[in-house]
């Protein structure tokens, strides 16, 4: 919206201004480079989709997000086409530092307003000027919990105790946003109830899976066990905080989860069965390195698979992948931090470049005809 109204201005100073601001708050990242192009594109959108390249390579802490669908517009291919390309551009001007660029770029379908988990999170229009959104996590206190559990327990009582710990983890996170409003002065948001992983040992979502009694995350089971935990941690949360929003869901980000990297280390892990696990989660294809010659068509029909789960579900779905620029399935790329580290996984490389070059707008499903 903003570059719609300054139309002489180079968008990449609108992200450079970003990153000084969040800088200088000392926040790890900051989102708000964002197109909402579901059903077009208005002026200023093409602009900043061309830009997001150049603007992830030349600031720090700017993440980017556009929303290419959704379940009452269908999907924009003609901005999943430019989203394949942007993401291995974004991986290209990065090269030299772990290809970086592409892991800051989240592309969504039925994105939320009120989402405040990086790298996806921006202040939607219908958002008020200011307000406090917090996200809470702990994977890693689901899955103790789940230790404690005896290994032959009906799988109700595991819904039941995962329910119970996500109540409680909720209501810290619904304490802390009261707090954190009364202090500074500003309304609180919403809660939002996903269980985000970190590279921490522990702190993993797939280690909660092989607690309910996988040998291997993404072995057969996986996705019942996912949309399990996914269920009980919304039905324990929505009781324990008055505004629930975001993504609430479980995330599966595979360089930022110590049990999903191990998984994909061994094989047991596939991006066709990644692509499984989004139907029942939040999120989707997230986190994924794949190898550096991934052609933009190939990024682009992974984006629009990946919308249609979500488009025909009426749930968010998005795309946060990783062309490692210069190397091969098998190999490590290590982000650092927050954003951990991953194999490189293959990826089917057959060429969809005809699908994804018809453009146009993919109707929206049956559905979406819901008044």
């Amino acid at each position: 919206m903003l570059l719609g109204a300054c139309p002489d201005a180079d968008p990449v100073d609108f992200a450079k201004t970003l990153d000084a601001a969040g800088k200088k708050v000392g926040v790890n990242f900051v989102g708000g480079y964002t197109a909402l192009v579901h059903k077009g594109f208005s002026a200023g959108d093409l602009r900043l989709i061309e830009s997001i390249p150049r603007a992830l390579a030349e600031t720090d802490i700017v993440c980017s997000s556009v929303n290419i669908g959704a379940t009452k517009a269908g999907l924009n291919m003609d901005a999943i086409k430019l989203m394949g390309e942007a993401v291995k551009k974004a991986t290209e001007l990065t090269a030299d530092r772990q290809c970086i660029g592409a892991a800051k770029l989240v592309v969504f379908c039925n994105a939320p307003e009120d989402n405040p988990f990086m790298a996806g999170a921006f202040h939607g229009p219908g958002e008020p000027d200011c307000e406090i959104h917090v996200g809470v996590s702990g994977p890693g206190a689901v899955r103790a919990a789940l230790a404690r559990l005896p290994k032959d327990a009906p799988i109700d009582q595991v819904a039941e105790l995962v329910k119970r710990t996500a109540f409680k983890i909720t209501r810290v996170g619904q304490l802390v946003a009261n707090l954190a409003s009364k202090e500074l002065g500003v309304p609180a948001g919403i809660i939002d109830l996903s269980l985000a992983p970190t590279p921490a040992v522990g702190d993993s979502v797939a280690n909660i899976l092989e607690e309910m009694g996988l040998e291997t995350c993404g072995c057969c089971g996986t996705t019942a066990c996912l949309a399990l935990l996914n269920d009980a941690v919304k039905k324990g949360g929505v009781m324990a905080s008055n505004h629930v929003g975001g993504l609430s869901g479980a995330f599966i980000p595979v360089s930022e989860d110590d049990g999903m990297i191990h998984a994909a280390e061994c094989g047991c892990l596939t991006i066709e069965k990644l692509e499984a696990m989004t139907a029942v989660c939040s999120v989707g294809i997230d986190m994924v390195i794949i190898p550096g010659d991934t052609t933009p068509a190939v990024i682009s029909a992974l984006i629009a698979d990946e919308a249609a789960i979500g488009m025909v579900n009426s749930k968010t779905t998005a795309v946060r992948v990783i062309p490692a620029i210069g190397r091969k399935a098998g190999e490590v790329l290590d982000f650092g931090g927050l954003l951990g580290y991953g194999p490189i996984m293959p990826v089917n490389q057959r060429d969809p470049s005809v699908f994804i070059n018809r453009g146009g707008r993919l109707p929206a499903p049956m559905q979406s005809l819901k008044n």
